[in-house]
């Protein structure tokens, strides 16, 4: 497997913090994504590579993995297992066999390590033996980009992945900075190990006049102060189409309705809707005439 310094394709060093990380990969996810580059091969793969940097370098310990032991940071934890093993049957320190023979040193588990991987290996016999340990192949990482239109019924799509194509699920109402895994369309494995798999994360653009929080939506209506003090019918919009609201006479300013069910769909809940809030603004008049004036001023006298 080609080892891909992690660091230098966000143009970084190993004493980069947490936030250096996350502002090198905006900048350079910006310059780099596929839907600003659409025939650019060179600037996809760096777009995948700058993915799998990110996510392996903006996760604690991932990355303390990755600065240990490179390329091979996902097998980080076997190779501990397979040493402690290793000393547990005699091959560490100054432990020696039953039949008397002379125990390895440390220095000794680097050919242990090769063993692993098919090269060679002891036996407790004293004789040669080839020793392999299957792997699970690297997971690869992609993002898909969806407008927030896009996400209101579950769609068929097929994405590009290298020279792979794939049919992809999106289900309805997947969030932004969701990760979707596809097990098996990762790396190849190591020794007849499993394939790795393909992370998905979505990028979901609000494309609408709606703020969004999980599956609910919110908005704003404006309405005149005779509306509000005497009631009236309003027509608003939903991400379904129009439709008409009935205002209760003397509504305050700032006043919240809720359309039940007029919201996103519940992620992986089939027929379930988040609701739609909607704050009403009440609009004073401008330019008022003299007869305006004097109306008002009747009313002021009134209260």
């Amino acid at each position: 497997m080609e080892f891909i310094d992690y660091y230098k394709v966000l143009g970084l060093d190993k004493s980069a913090t947490a936030a250096d990380i996350k502002k090198a990969y905006r900048k350079l996810a910006r310059k780099l994504h596929p839907d600003l580059n659409p025939n650019d091969k060179e600037a996809q793969q760096k777009f995948q590579q700058l993915n799998e940097a990110n996510e392996v370098l903006s996760d604690v310990e991932k990355r303390k993995k990755y600065d240990q032991h490179g390329k091979d940071w996902q097998h980080a934890e076997a190779y501990e297992q397979a040493r402690q093993q290793q000393r547990s049957q005699g091959f560490g320190g100054q432990r020696t066999y039953s039949g008397g023979g002379q125990g390895y040193d440390d220095s000794q588990f680097s050919d242990f390590f090769e063993s692993m991987f098919g090269g060679g290996g002891f036996s407790r016999g004293g004789g040669s033996r080839r020793q392999s340990a299957q792997f699970k192949g690297q997971d690869l990482s992609a993002t898909l980009r969806l407008n927030l239109t896009d996400i209101l019924e579950s769609q068929k799509q097929t994405i590009s992945i290298g020279e792979k194509k794939i049919r992809i699920t999106i289900p309805a109402g997947v969030e932004d900075g969701q990760t979707l895994k596809i097990k098996g369309y990762g790396g190849e494995g190591m020794n007849g190990g499993p394939k790795g798999d393909l992370l998905i994360t979505f990028e979901i653009f609000n494309n609408t006049r709606f703020k969004r929080l999980e599956s609910d939506l919110y908005s704003t209506e404006e309405i005149s102060i005779y509306t509000a003090l005497l009631g009236g019918e309003i027509t608003v919009e939903t991400l379904t189409g129009k439709v008409k609201l009935n205002v209760k006479p003397e509504t305050q300013n700032d006043t919240k309705v809720k359309l039940k069910g007029k919201g996103l769909p519940k992620y992986k809940k089939e027929n379930q809707h988040g609701d739609l809030y909607i704050t009403y603004k009440i609009i004073l008049p401008k330019n008022l005439s003299e007869k305006e004036k004097e109306l008002f001023t009747e009313l002021s006298k009134l209260r």
